[in-house]
């Protein structure tokens, strides 16, 4: 018997081939919302699966600690192995880009929340949005900040955040700024 179908029996559920297509989804994929899973699963060779079923296998996987999900924007959450629950994730208000920061870069907010409210902060779940240094050097407007509502994202040609520089590699650190050149 597998660990993992110990620990869903030991919590009264089966390891079902469903939750098995579902967590290798996941892994093949890295992050994804639960309609990519459905996505993956449909297409990974085996029987079809509903979408509900992908639903309560991503809900079972959770409860059991071998997923988690971060709420990079307002839209579905992006589920990804909790193992790789290492990180902290910055979005690009700008242009979209979404990169990674070690946890270690929110040290010090953790710390500050824990001494004025007694908050022990749990970072890894979080998204912090602003704007990349593309488009801060573009001096574009946060369109998150209500100020600039219905302003446009850029002047001129805007960067994708599969153009970003950083979003070449992920990484455990956060993107560097363009280095200037003498």
């Amino acid at each position: 018997m597998s660990d993992l179908g110990e620990r869903l029996r030991a919590r009264g559920k089966r390891l079902t081939s469903q939750r098995e297509r579902v967590l290798g989804a996941v892994g093949r994929l890295g992050h994804a919302t639960p309609d990519e899973i459905v996505d993956a699963v449909a297409r990974d060779g085996g029987g079809q699966v509903a979408a509900s079923t992908v639903y309560r296998a991503l809900d079972a996987l959770q409860e059991l600690g071998l997923v988690g999900h971060t709420h990079v924007d307002h839209r579905a959450p992006s589920y990804h192995l909790a193992e790789h629950a290492t990180h902290l994730h910055v979005v690009c208000r700008g242009c979209g880009w979404v990169g990674e920061a070690p946890l270690t870069a929110a040290d010090e907010l953790v710390a500050r929340l824990d001494e004025a409210l007694g908050f022990a902060a749990e970072v890894s779940h979080a998204a912090v949005h602003g704007l990349c240094g593309q488009c801060r050097s573009a001096d574009l407007p946060d369109v998150g900040d209500p100020h600039h509502a219905g302003e446009p994202h850029h002047a001129g040609e805007p960067h994708h955040a599969g153009d970003h520089p950083a979003s070449a590699a992920v990484s455990s650190a956060p993107p560097e700024s363009p280095k200037a050149t003498p």
